[in-house]
């Protein structure tokens, strides 16, 4: 259950709750997950392959998919889900490069004599994690690999778990894997990080993933730079006396078949819209057919919170930073401008978080757990760094160069002060 702010007590209240808490969750596995890395990363190759035997279940021979086996892979596609992930590959790679055109290397002369600018440039070798153990997830390398390739990267790799489907190393190859990987959870997460005798070291890991992944992502950070940690999925809602009971609850149980962790919420004005959604949820999961995953989530993590005005929906909604956000509200426009914190945004009943999960272009590998307060999700931007560069004639010295050495003389800094004054006093 979130612990509702101090400044909101008053304001919002609880028609249900949930009984466990994510964050904390993940609090057990960290041990497990430093141990892990820590065997790959000293036995390699041997290390993976225990791991793959204990977790999965798999006696794994060579750990890279091999040409063949990929041809195999996407001969065995059926011809509409070829068609299908065409279509999605070609979404997200439109919006990729609508992206990218809008990060542009930048020239600026600040003062006569003084050039300053950034290149944009591509992350060598990128390693994406690819989810789809429990449900073959064909949607999962599309949102990782096409960006990557889109801005250019000279290297991507892709880890999935050994029991995946077939479908999805076709996916992998049709997104543009350059390499492919039958390694999932924690140890995939390692073995890019460290790289071993058949994984290459990466710059930066992307994908989401269990919580062994999340954790793994965040013990790896620094070794090798990270999307962000992307846990199980989260949705909620904010909803007026507008909102469609029987959709809302559609919808919440859409992300709740993910994960038996995963969390969603409604977050509403309308009490009758609240004690509604209850029961639609609880109706709609006695005909689900993943309602051994999607059960479990609503009654651990599942929450529905019913605010004083509006005023208390958007800062509730703002402060839990949901991961997937939906406004279903008389003006969803108006609303969406007020809201701040979130990964994706969905404004208006049409635009349902399974559209932007399969293939309507924008990344569905966004921030949970409360991240939506200081970053976005994946984009075409995490696979490029932005690098600043300078230079400057006898003006630009003459400009910079006093301040710089009286600022190093107040420092103390003898060293700096005479790197400042090299020059000028070289004019």
């Amino acid at each position: 259950m979130s612990m509702i702010p101090a400044h909101l007590s008053a304001s919002v209240r609880h028609i249900k709750a949930g009984r466990r808490d994510a964050i904390s969750d993940n609090a057990a596995i960290e041990t497990t997950v430093k141990d892990i890395i820590t065997s790959v990363r000293e036995r390699g190759d041997a290390a993976v392959r225990d791991y793959s035997k204990a977790f999965d279940k798999v006696d794994l021979g060579p750990l890279e998919i091999t040409a063949a086996e990929r041809k195999a892979a996407l001969d065995g596609l059926e011809t509409q889900s070829r068609k299908d992930t065409e279509f999605a590959i070609e979404r997200v790679r439109e919006f990729a490069k609508a992206q990218l055109a809008t990060i542009l290397p930048l020239e600026v002369e600040t003062l006569p004599g003084l050039h300053l600018g950034h290149r944009v440039i591509p992350i060598e070798k990128v390693g994406a994690y690819v989810p789809g153990g429990r449900y073959p997830l064909l949607s999962a390398p599309v949102m990782t690999l096409v960006p990557a390739k889109v801005a250019g990267c000279d290297e991507v790799i892709a880890c999935l778990p050994p029991t995946a489907h077939p479908a999805m190393i076709a996916g992998c190859h049709l997104s543009g894997a350059d390499r492919i990987f039958r390694i999932g959870g924690a140890q995939a997460i390692a073995a890019m990080a460290w790289g071993t005798e058949s994984v290459p070291s990466v710059d930066k890991i992307v994908g989401p993933g269990n919580a062994y992944v999340n954790e793994a992502k965040r013990q790896v950070f620094g070794r090798v730079g990270i999307d962000q940690l992307a846990g199980p999925s989260e949705i909620f809602i904010v909803a007026d006396e507008t909102g469609d009971p029987e959709m809302i609850a559609t919808d919440l149980l859409a992300q709740a078949e993910h994960d038996v962790r995963t969390r969603v919420g409604l977050i509403t004005t309308d009490v009758k819209l609240a004690e509604a959604v209850l029961k639609q949820v609880e109706i709609q999961l006695e005909g689900l057919s993943t309602a051994n995953v999607a059960a479990p989530a609503w009654r651990d993590y599942g929450e529905i919170a019913v605010c004083a005005d509006d005023a208390a929906m958007i800062a509730y909604s703002d402060f839990i930073a949901a991961e997937h956000l939906q406004v279903h509200t008389a003006d969803p426009h108006a609303t969406a401008k007020k809201l701040r914190n979130y990964g994706s945004l969905f404004i208006g009943e049409m635009a349902s978080v399974v559209y932007s999960d399969k293939c309507c272009g924008t990344n569905h590998t966004l921030p949970t757990m409360a991240a939506a307060r200081y970053t976005g999700g994946l984009w075409v931007g995490s696979y490029v760094k932005i690098c600043t560069h300078q230079w400057l004639d006898a003006r630009g010295v003459a400009a910079v160069a006093p301040p710089a050495v009286r600022q190093s003389a107040t420092e103390g800094l003898e060293g700096h002060r005479r790197a400042a004054a090299f020059r000028q006093n070289r004019q």
